[in-house]
């Protein structure tokens, strides 16, 4: 089956993984087995929950015409997660909401993400608090959309 999922996600890394703005945040491809005890993650195809159900995304597509074109519509899960030593929220929630910032200002930059027939954007969000044994921690889920040919 014919998707341009896997190479957005792919590209979504990279950038991530690029952005000199990240450099203290850890980027990952969906979920890792790690000991990295990193206080900022952004986590690309996964929610960042291990007891959830690691839905990395989804897509519905059909003929864009009477050959062989395909139009897909795809949603691919983003998440960006801030975990302190304390127990300030606000400032947990701020984080999350800068490290997601930079994934919006590689969409707005470009958002066929350097690649071919695709189209992106954040098109929702969710907000997640929590305060854990290690401290607060937020998680900001990205939904970010888009649309492709293949």
């Amino acid at each position: 089956m014919g998707s341009r999922v896997p190479e957005v996600i792919e590209r979504l890394v990279q950038l991530g993984t690029a952005d000199q703005g990240l450099l203290d945040v850890r980027v990952s491809d969906g979920p890792e087995v790690t000991g990295d005890t990193a206080p900022d993650w952004l986590i690309v195809g996964f929610d960042g929950d291990p007891g959830g159900d690691f839905q990395a995304a989804q897509t519905v597509g059909g003929w864009a015409d009477l050959g062989t074109g395909r139009e897909e519509e795809w949603q691919v899960t983003v998440a960006a997660i801030a975990q302190r030593g304390d127990t300030d929220v606000p400032a947990a929630r701020r984080r999350a909401y800068e490290i997601a910032a930079h994934v919006e200002t590689w969409l707005r930059t470009d958002p066929g993400l350097g690649l071919r027939s695709v189209e992106a954007a954040i098109v929702a969000t969710q907000l997640m608090q929590d305060q854990t044994t290690q401290g607060a921690q937020a998680t900001l889920l990205l939904t970010v959309a888009g649309r492709a040919f293949t």
